[in-house]
């Protein structure tokens, strides 16, 4: 998981589902090689989007995963293999998580123009 890298997103409106979470230190490497599978995998799911991702120093992180649907989300949500790492998560990996799933109605932003770098 890329640390500083944005999703590609098509307009609004789609769905984001917020993922935050304080690391335990249990299992580093059995975490990072379900991390890096459930990237594999929620990369061939129809619906996908995309995902952002960051965790600090501390352990505290967050991943946003973006999906063009409900219908979608609940597939990912049902995924065996998902299934599998998320309960290994909750009962090894996380002191804490939190889920929350929001429409996207608006979204907009991008890089930093020219002319705003001429002017620093």
């Amino acid at each position: 998981m890329s640390a500083s890298a944005f999703a590609d997103l098509p307009a609004p409106p789609y769905y984001a589902v917020i993922f935050s979470s304080q690391r335990s230190a249990h299992d580093e490497a059995g975490y990072q090689q379900a991390a890096t599978r459930m990237v594999e995998l929620v990369r061939q799911q129809p619906g996908f989007l995309g995902f952002e991702s960051t965790r600090g120093a501390d352990g505290f992180g967050i991943t946003v995963a973006y999906f063009d649907s409900e219908h979608a989300i609940r597939a990912w949500r049902e995924h065996a293999e998902h299934t599998v790492a998320r309960d290994l998560g909750h009962r090894r990996w996380y002191q804490r998580f939190e889920q929350r799933v929001a429409i996207v109605q608006r979204a907009y932003g991008g890089p930093r123009s020219a002319r705003a770098d001429a002017e620093d």
